[in-house]
């Protein structure tokens, strides 16, 4: 069986869905601007649109590290995108305690990297009913998100969603093995692939995260040809000067040129002439 995620029409078979914002909540003026950007870039273009910006960053490099301007205010401008602009949000959730508040705002989940394996914060979020992107861990293999994927389906939710962001290597590095992402789109939920966190430089400032978002647009590229159902992507208007996750972080001035390429990748490989041929009897 293949699902779709209810109501926002994402689907591997489907058009490309953007998952793309700030990577964290650090002024209303920059999560409004940024929202108000992607969301005329994503109607000219045609593409499914959902808002990102997590209110905590609680896995920073550093304890000294931003963090978000706590989770109250950071909802209180999601919120804000949500009745001004009229689009989707999605935020991480670190903990169970965090579930039921951010659940009251946001319209879908997402559960961190480092978090995959944590059967209570994945039963308690899809318990919420609403629909989760659950990301890979960089330790795990694309075969271990099928028991992850079984954990949150056990607490009744279909509306789950499985994300490739890396393999780590050590060495402050990530590498991208293609691969997975057909193998967990076997699994029969929609894939998300993870572009600017897969360019990113874990500690590779020392202190914190370096990056490298020169790559992003093209391993974006070459996630789309597989058929996939979107691409998550982080962007700032100042990605020098972001608080988080900057060097992987994709201009918002750059944005529209990328995501109307990958649009047109995306719509080539869901091209019926271009379907995965069998090799196997």
């Amino acid at each position: 069986m293949q699902y779709e995620v209810k109501k926002y029409g994402i689907s591997n078979a489907k058009s490309m869905t953007l998952i793309a914002g700030p990577c964290v909540v650090e002024s209303e003026k920059i999560i409004l601007e940024t929202a108000v950007t992607l969301q005329k870039i994503c109607q000219n273009l045609g593409v499914n649109f959902v808002f990102k910006a997590s209110v905590d960053k609680a896995n920073r490099t550093s304890g000294s590290s931003f963090r978000g301007l706590g989770i109250e205010e950071g909802l209180r401008i999601l919120q804000k995108v949500k009745d001004q602009i009229g689009v989707p949000i999605i935020t991480d959730i670190h903990d169970v305690h965090m579930v039921d508040t951010v659940a009251e705002v946001v319209d879908l989940l997402q559960i961190p990297a480092f978090l995959c394996r944590q059967t209570d914060l994945i039963t308690k979020a899809s318990a919420s009913g609403l629909p989760v992107n659950i990301k890979k861990g960089q330790f795990l293999s694309p075969n271990d998100m099928k028991n992850v994927l079984d954990k949150a389906k056990d607490a009744g939710n279909t509306n789950i969603m499985l994300c490739e962001r890396g393999n780590s290597f050590g060495y402050n590095n990530l590498v991208v093995d293609y691969r997975g992402l057909a193998i967990m789109r076997s699994f029969g939920h929609p894939v998300i692939f993870d572009a600017t966190h897969s360019v990113q430089l874990p500690g590779g400032q020392g202190g914190k995260s370096g990056g490298e978002r020169h790559f992003a647009p093209i391993l974006a590229k070459a996630a789309l040809s597989v058929g996939i159902a979107g691409i998550f992507a982080e962007t700032h208007p100042d990605p020098d000067n972001a608080l988080s996750d900057g060097p992987n972080s994709i201009p918002l001035a750059k944005i529209a040129e990328v995501i109307a390429q990958w649009q047109r990748i995306d719509d080539l490989a869901k091209e019926k002439s271009m379907q995965d041929v069998e090799l196997t009897s």
